[in-house]
């Protein structure tokens, strides 16, 4: 009978557990409307966030899916897909527009707007998927990209100003790998075919590997060796140099901000590149190729085989030149291995209600979608 009444009680605990685990409660927040309308900076001032833990919990979020940055933001861990991967799909509503104006069109004011009807008015549990503002249009004419008047995400000045640094991580992104293009041309310039080869498969306690990005480079060349020291002259001399011809290059740096003289500008003018200079420019921060990648990769694995094939440029003899020709594709993936979770915040009216923010403007673009 004890051992019957254990199980019994094991197994009423276990139902109340997958009960409380599965159950979706959001309570919508009574906003006062007042008149005339405030600025949007009042309004979204005026409200009290919740806890970013309780807006998690109440959708069902797990505490160990969630990545805490201060009170009010969080990352979402992407097992929470596995984890859920059974439920049934919901339904997508689609927000574009096609007349744009200086101060935008309403796109995000009208997301936010639907979500917190269907949520707070319907009692139907509903999610904001939108962009990330870049902090060009931000201190800019158009300003922030929070929404606007009650339908704002809140808090407006956390989600304006470089929210979890998801941005910043593309950028550095973009730059490591527009470095790696000049300093290897650079290096193919001011070195011999041996010394080059030396530099990149060097001699480590008496022995020389190839790094597995290599592998896939030798693959590419249509060289069937894992040896370094079984290459050929000549098949050294088309591992160790990509030949990149300096007009074909289509990769720039990026800078979240705003800088007109920055669109052109001639690198390489210190003394100590030895005359190596060339013509290029800076590109908005979410214009980067990088932010595309992070639009559609559905996972790590993922996003590093995309960052991996970005081409940069191609050779003088037209063959295509890749991020994995510079053995980079990792290192570019270990820089966005945060920027690919989503990130969690709330909505003014529907205080936990859970908005999902990722992407930026052109990331959206990549996929068909601005929101």
């Amino acid at each position: 009978m004890t051992i019957c009444s254990v199980l019994q009680n094991v197994l009423i605990a276990a139902k109340r557990f997958y009960e409380e685990s599965v159950a979706r409660k959001v309570e919508p927040v009574k906003v006062k409307l007042l008149s005339p309308v405030p600025s949007d900076i009042d309004i979204a001032r005026a409200a009290t966030p919740k806890h970013i833990k309780t807006v998690a919990h109440e959708v069902g979020i797990l505490d160990h899916e969630l990545e805490l940055y201060g009170m009010h933001k969080a990352k979402v861990s992407l097992d929470v897909l596995k984890r859920l991967g059974h439920r049934r799909d919901g339904h997508y509503i689609y927000v574009t527009g096609i007349t744009p104006t200086p101060l935008g069109e309403g796109k995000s004011t009208t997301t936010v707007g639907l979500v917190q009807a269907l949520t707070a008015h319907l009692g139907k549990l509903s999610f904001a998927c939108v962009r990330q503002p870049s902090q060009g249009p931000t201190f800019g004419i158009k300003g922030g990209a929070a929404g606007g008047g009650y339908s704002q995400v809140i808090p407006m000045e956390e989600f304006n100003l470089h929210l979890t640094g998801d941005i910043h991580a593309i950028a550095a992104t973009n730059n490591l790998l527009a470095a790696a293009i000049d300093t290897r041309m650079f290096h193919e310039a001011t070195q011999k075919d041996k010394a080059l080869y030396n530099r990149l498969v060097p001699v480590t306690k008496g022995k020389r590997e190839f790094a597995p990005s290599m592998l896939k480079r030798l693959q590419k060349l249509g060289i069937d060796k894992t040896n370094p020291d079984d290459l050929t002259d000549e098949e050294i001399r088309r591992f160790a140099r990509l030949d990149i011809d300096p007009a074909s290059i289509t990769w720039k740096r990026v800078l979240d901000t705003n800088d007109r003289f920055l669109r052109q500008i001639t690198i390489g003018q210190a003394p100590t590149e030895k005359g190596f200079t060339r013509e290029t420019g800076f590109d908005i921060a979410v214009a980067s190729e990088c932010m595309a990648v992070l639009a559609m990769a559905t996972d790590l694995n993922d996003m590093r085989e995309r960052l991996g094939s970005m081409v940069v440029a191609t050779s003088r003899s037209g063959e295509p030149i890749t991020a994995d020709d510079f053995g980079i594709g990792g290192a570019l993936t270990v820089l966005m291995k945060d920027a690919i979770k989503p990130n969690l915040m709330q909505t003014l009216e529907v205080q936990s209600l859970a908005t999902v923010l990722m992407i930026g403007d052109t990331g959206l673009r990549t996929r068909g979608s601005i929101c």
